[in-house]
């Protein structure tokens, strides 16, 4: 009975060490699978910032991408606005330009035709004035010797310089004839002659004397021509 129990004994105790033995086995199984547990969630948080981080990443890349696409719109948006003013500037400087070449063409062209009204305006009374001049010079041309020093004839004489040097100064002049050759622009032909001792169409004689106000004639001399 003896044997019997402390065998008895001995198979407890080795069921006992069994059952520990197999608790501690499975006590550590299960530090095991928790360990693999935290890790795998370790993991799966690292993934998760890995994602975030990336997208993040990604996120401000598009940001930027969208930022320089704006950027690169705008500058090419001023650039034709700048371009389009700066034409509108040249065809306004162009038109400027030929509003003003027009303008200073039209202000000669006025003045131009002014200067012609008053030189035909001159000549005008210039021609009225003429006959009176010839008809000074006839009398004075019929004065006797004897009386050429009157009182009267002087004081005609006196009158007919004054009005002579008058036209001077206002550009009046005398076409000068006789001696010098035949020139239609000045003088008006009435009769004709032959005169073996002189060239060919020269004046000899002057009948009426012809003048001319600055550089237009008012009046062609009349004279005779020669050969």
């Amino acid at each position: 009975m003896a044997e019997m129990d402390k065998t008895i004994e001995v198979m407890k105790a080795a069921m006992e060490k069994e059952e520990k033995a197999k608790k501690t086995a499975e006590e550590t199984e299960k530090c095991l699978k928790d360990d693999d547990m935290v890790d795998d969630r370790k993991e799966e948080d690292i993934s998760d910032i890995d994602n975030d981080t990336t997208d993040k990443e990604q996120k401000s890349s598009d940001k930027e991408t969208v930022s320089k696409a704006g950027k690169s719109l705008l500058k090419g948006a001023k650039a034709k606005e700048l371009a389009a003013k700066e034409e509108k500037i040249l065809e306004l400087n162009d038109r400027l330009m030929r509003n003003m070449a027009e303008f200073d063409n039209f202000r000669k062209r006025s003045e131009k035709e002014k200067a012609q009204m008053f030189d035909l305006g001159v000549k005008s009374i210039i021609e009225k004035i003429l006959p009176v001049i010839d008809n000074f010079e006839r009398g004075l041309n019929s004065v006797n010797e004897s009386d050429k020093d009157s009182p009267l004839v002087q004081g005609f004489n006196m009158i007919y310089k004054q009005l002579m040097t008058t036209m001077e100064e206002i550009g009046v002049t005398a076409i000068e004839a006789v001696g010098n050759e035949f020139d239609p622009n000045f003088h008006n032909a009435v009769m004709h002659g032959e005169d073996e001792e002189l060239g060919e169409n020269i004046i000899t004689e002057e009948y009426q004397k012809g003048y001319m106000y600055r550089d237009m004639v008012v009046r062609h001399s009349m004279v005779k021509v020669v050969n």
